[in-house]
C-alpha cells in the first residue's frame, strides 16, 4: 500500500486537489460532508485498486464556484472530471454526501462506470426515519452522532479542530443540500437508470442517514446488494474500515 500523492487537476477551468495511491482499475472515491480525509479504508482499497480521492469544489480551502448550487451540479462536474482524466471502467464509490453524488452521477451517465458503491448515501428521504439535522447540531453533537462507539467520538473531540475549515465545508454543504434537507425528491424516480452492479454499505446504528433509508434505494436500484455493519454509525470509514474494505473489495472482484 503506497502513500497517496497529491496533485491538482484542472476541470474546465476549475482546479481541484486530488489524492491518488495504488495501481490497477480506477476507484474514484467521493467524500462526505465533513471533507476529504485519507483513511484506513482508502489505504486498504489502494492495495487492490488505483484509488482517486478528489476534494469537491468549494471544500477545503477552495472557493465555492458560482455554478455549484446542487448535488446535481456536482454530479455533472465529476462526469467532466472522468473525461478530463480519461478514466474508463471506473469503480465509483462515495460516502454520505459523496454517495448521494455518486448516485446522481449514475442516473445521468454510466458509460465510464464499471460498478457503484454507496456508503450510507444521503439523497433519498424516508419520512419515518428523518435525517439527522447536521445544520442545527453543535460540533460536539455532530461528532457524537457520527459514531456508535463513543470512545471514537471522544478521541475525535480531544483532537485539535480547524474550526475555519469546518465552517467552510459546512457552508458548501448548505449550498448543496440546505433545502430540502440532504435529499432530492426527484431522485427516487430515476434510480432505475442505474444499470451497473451496485453495493450499499450501511451502519445499522447510523444516526445521520438512518439504516431505514437503505430500503428505498435497494427497492429501486436493479442489480444491487446491501452489506449491513452492526455496531456501526455513520462514520463507516473510521468505525469499521476493515469490514467495509473486505465487503467492497469482495464485491468489486466479483463484479469484475
Amino acid at each position: 500500500m503506497s502513500e497517496p500523492v497529491d496533485q491538482v487537476i484542472d476541470v474546465r477551468g476549475v482546479q481541484i486537489k486530488v489524492q491518488q495511491a495504488g495501481s490497477g482499475a480506477p476507484l474514484l472515491f467521493l467524500h462526505g460532508a465533513g471533507g476529504r480525509n485519507w483513511t484506513a479504508l482508502h489505504r486498504r482499497l489502494s492495495s487492490d485498486f488505483r484509488v482517486i480521492a478528489p476534494e469537491h469544489p468549494g471544500f477545503g480551502r477552495s472557493p465555492i464556484p458560482d455554478w455549484m448550487n446542487s448535488v446535481g451540479d456536482l454530479a455533472f462536474f465529476y462526469l467532466d472530471l472522468m473525461e478530463a482524466m480519461d478514466l474508463h471502467g471506473v469503480h465509483l464509490a462515495g460516502h454520505s454526501l459523496g454517495g448521494w453524488t455518486a448516485g446522481e452521477i449514475a442516473i445521468r451517465n454510466t458509460s465510464r462506470l464499471a460498478t457503484l458503491t454507496l456508503m450510507a448515501p444521503a439523497g433519498v428521504a424516508v419520512p419515518e426515519a428523518p435525517f439527522g439535522d447536521i445544520f442545527l447540531w453543535s460540533p460536539e453533537q455532530a461528532t457524537r452522532a457520527q459514531f456508535f462507539n463513543q470512545a471514537l467520538a471522544e478521541k475525535r473531540l480531544a483532537a485539535p479542530a480547524d474550526l475555519d475549515l469546518a465552517l467552510h465545508n459546512k457552508t458548501a454543504v448548505a449550498r448543496l443540500a440546505w433545502s430540502p434537507r440532504l435529499s432530492n425528491p426527484q431522485l427516487p424516480f430515476w434510480l432505475h437508470r442505474i444499470n451497473k452492479p451496485t453495493l450499499f454499505v450501511w451502519g445499522r446504528e447510523d444516526r445521520i442517514v438512518p439504516y431505514a433509508c437503505a430500503q428505498p434505494w435497494r427497492a429501486r436500484v436493479p442489480h444491487s446488494q446491501l452489506v449491513t455493519l452492526d455496531e456501526c454509525g455513520h462514520a463507516i470509514h473510521n468505525e469499521k474500515p476493515d469490514d467495509a474494505a473486505d465487503a467492497i473489495i469482495s464485491f468489486l472482484q466479483t463484479a469484475s
